[in-house]
């Protein structure tokens, strides 16, 4: 069965659900105010400009997992989702998928933001499949620590990698959408590589490689 894979942030959803989740902290008093957003804002502006760090990045991202109980984050991620994700829901986007989902394709994100932030979305929008970055998880609490290889540009292909063998799935015929250059290495790898409301660098590289350009902006 054919897969339809999607970047999640600037892709199914207009916006950045990673940054967004840092700026709920901010906004909700749970994190420093000014010392957060501004490490937030550079380590955003270091990934549009294909220089992330990831392992740093993900060394300041998840530790206000590590710091609080799991029944205070989810209580927070509900309000975040309410509050940050569904206005960034797009209906272009759902009827991308609904599109999708009528070939009789097997839909699937793939996404560097943590699986603590991308689950309920991905199930939000009804796709089954989540490949995202994992926190490590021990006993019920996060540690601030990544479990396994982040999700991100090379990452995405080799977690992809594993999946695949985990299920005895090829890319043969596969999608992928994304909006960014970081994912660069994914979309060389697909029959089907298609820039979704692209950066700069990854229009240019579709466009100059044949390749679809689209926009679910509305």
């Amino acid at each position: 069965m054919t897969l339809a894979i999607f970047d999640l942030d600037n892709t199914l959803l207009a916006g950045d659900s990673d940054h967004a989740w840092g700026e709920f902290l901010v906004e909700e008093g749970i994190v420093d105010a000014e010392e957060y957003r501004r490490a937030n804002d550079r380590f955003y502006q270091e990934y549009l400009n294909g220089e992330l760090d990831i392992l740093h990045y993900l060394g300041f991202a998840l530790q206000p997992l590590a710091n609080h109980n799991m029944e205070e984050l989810l209580t927070w991620r509900e309000a975040f989702m309410e509050k940050k994700v569904r206005p960034m829901m797009q209906a272009s986007a759902s009827a991308l998928l609904d599109s999708h989902r009528e070939q009789g394709h097997t839909l699937m994100i793939i996404t560097a933001t943590n699986r603590f932030v991308t689950e309920p979305i991905a199930e939000a929008l009804g796709i089954e499949h989540l490949i995202a970055t994992e926190p490590e998880l021990v006993n019920g609490r996060y540690t601030g620590e990544v479990a396994g290889i982040p999700s991100f540009q090379d990452g995405k292909v080799t977690r992809l990698d594993d999946w695949l063998a985990a299920h005895n799935r090829t890319l043969e015929g596969a999608w992928f959408y994304s909006d960014s250059h970081n994912d660069l290495p994914l979309l060389k790898k697909v029959d089907n590589p298609v820039a979704v409301d692209p950066d700069s660098t990854l229009e240019r590289f579709a466009r100059d490689n044949g390749w679809k350009v689209m926009s679910l902006r509305g």
